[in-house]
């Protein structure tokens, strides 16, 4: 049987955030106005062709799962990319710290400056819907945040993990990456991640922590063909 995170956003989608779904049950998509992925799931030609409908003239959807991409003639891939999915299963290191506090959508457009200029992933002003956000606030800046986005049974995805370039090296990364998947654990889920295979420094520092290579993830970002 296929892994329940092989097709994360296909997952996602049709159990824990189906409410935030567009789409029915061959091919879904997030709400545009949330974050840009889709999915199928399966590679099967009238998924395909539910996908293909999805997608308007003029936009972008991005795919990804462990599986190679297919894609219907009325799509077309403008860009690839390597990824890995890592899970954290074991108990990791608590971590206690009074600068971390919970972000709101007061902070959303210091969030997305702060996505914009670092580009963990795709973030939008609707991200916070998705789920809970941390962040590190350095003389009234946001110098660091963390936080969740994709749910599956069983499973959340620590996501959006990124530190302003001025406060660097301090460990801001490590620690709300902790914070977050702590939190995760403490509600009985397990934690997983994303991030592209290139960026070793992140994948080396999410291996540091605790978590472990799950699976070689495919991503492409597609608009319609012509």
């Amino acid at each position: 049987m296929s892994h329940i995170l092989n097709r994360p956003v296909w997952s996602a989608l049709a159990t824990r955030h189906q409410a935030f779904a567009e789409g029915r049950t061959l091919a879904r998509r997030y709400r545009p106005t949330i974050i840009p992925f889709a999915a199928t799931a399966t590679d099967d030609a009238e998924s395909l062709q539910a996908l293909a409908k999805l997608v308007s003239v003029g936009e972008t959807v991005v795919l990804a799962q462990a599986d190679p991409i297919a894609l219907p003639r009325e799509l077309v891939a403008v860009s690839t990319a390597d990824a890995v999915q890592m899970v954290a299963e074991q108990p990791l290191q608590a971590v206690s710290d009074p600068r971390v506090e919970q972000l709101t959508r007061r902070d959303a457009a210091e969030m997305l400056a702060l996505a914009s200029l670092t580009r963990p992933g795709p973030f939008t002003l609707e991200a916070l819907s998705l789920g809970d956000f941390w962040g590190v606030k350095i003389d009234g800046r946001l110098a660091a945040m963390a936080g969740e986005r994709m749910k599956q049974p069983g499973y959340s995805e620590l996501s959006g993990v990124c530190s302003h370039p001025d406060f660097r090296g301090g460990g801001l990364g490590r620690l709300l990456s902790l914070f977050v998947a702590n939190r995760i654990m403490a509600r009985g889920e397990t934690p997983y991640l994303h991030a592209f295979a290139s960026n070793v420094a992140a994948t080396g520092l999410y291996e540091s922590i605790g978590f472990r290579l799950r699976s070689a993830m495919n991503i492409a970002v597609v608009q319609r063909a012509g």
